[in-house]
């Protein structure tokens, strides 16, 4: 009768990024600016940036993905796995999956 609700992007999202966010928008959007307000080097900041984005991108997909498998995204797009460690993560979880072990 009730359809479960998908969370959005951002529920996903810890304080950290969401601070990050927020003093974004507060600087206007400058990276300059923030990498400022972090005292970090410009590089550094981009950095930060692109693994959040990735994170986003991996919690807004349409794809059907349970909590564990978006999770093991999200650290992978965070570069907290490397590729090789994702994909073994990633490749053993789904062969344990019940659906799969019905099918042996």
């Amino acid at each position: 009768m009730f359809e479960k609700q998908r969370k959005t992007w951002i529920e996903f999202l810890d304080e950290e990024d969401l601070t990050f966010i927020k003093r974004l928008v507060l600087c206007s959007g400058s990276l300059k600016d923030l990498a400022a307000t972090y005292e970090v080097t410009y590089p550094t900041l981009r950095l930060r940036l692109d693994r959040l984005i990735a994170k986003i991108q991996v919690f807004d997909s349409n794809e059907q993905m349970d909590d564990f498998e978006r999770q093991l995204r999200a650290l992978y797009g965070e570069g907290r796995l490397d590729s090789a460690t994702f994909k073994k993560l990633l490749s053993e979880y789904r062969k344990n999956l019940p659906q799969n072990k019905n099918a042996n």
